[in-house]
């Protein structure tokens, strides 16, 4: 069965970095866009990050020039690299892999972040 299981989130002070891991299994990891989302409490789940098979990356405005998306195809892992994070970064972080040719759409059960003094 598909498994995307995150790891890495924590408590952090404003300023600080953390790195998210996300291992994936029962999928034919390289030809999925991975994606990361955030929900922060009584808010929409929106999207962060993304980084196609093809390695092209997006990014939402407000994470742009402090979170960086990668992917290790030989680990089937998806990474989220966030620095100089501030109190509204606090969410849960969701991976997501998606792949329109084989109708693949799979979540991950999240890891919380809390940006806090």
């Amino acid at each position: 069965q598909v498994q995307l299981v995150e790891s890495g989130g924590g408590l952090v002070q404003p300023g600080g970095s953390l790195r998210l891991s996300c291992a994936a299994s029962g999928i034919f990891f390289r030809i999925y866009t991975l994606a990361w989302y955030r929900q922060a409490p009584g808010k929409q789940r929106e999207l962060v990050a993304s980084i196609t098979s093809g390695g092209g990356t997006h990014y939402a405005d407000t994470v742009k020039a402090r979170f960086t998306v990668s992917r290790e195809n030989a680990n089937n892992t998806v990474f989220l690299q966030m620095n100089s994070l501030k109190p509204e970064d606090t969410a849960v972080y969701y991976c997501n892999a998606k792949a329109v040719v084989v109708s693949g759409d799979h979540w991950g059960r999240g890891t919380q972040v809390t940006v806090s003094s």
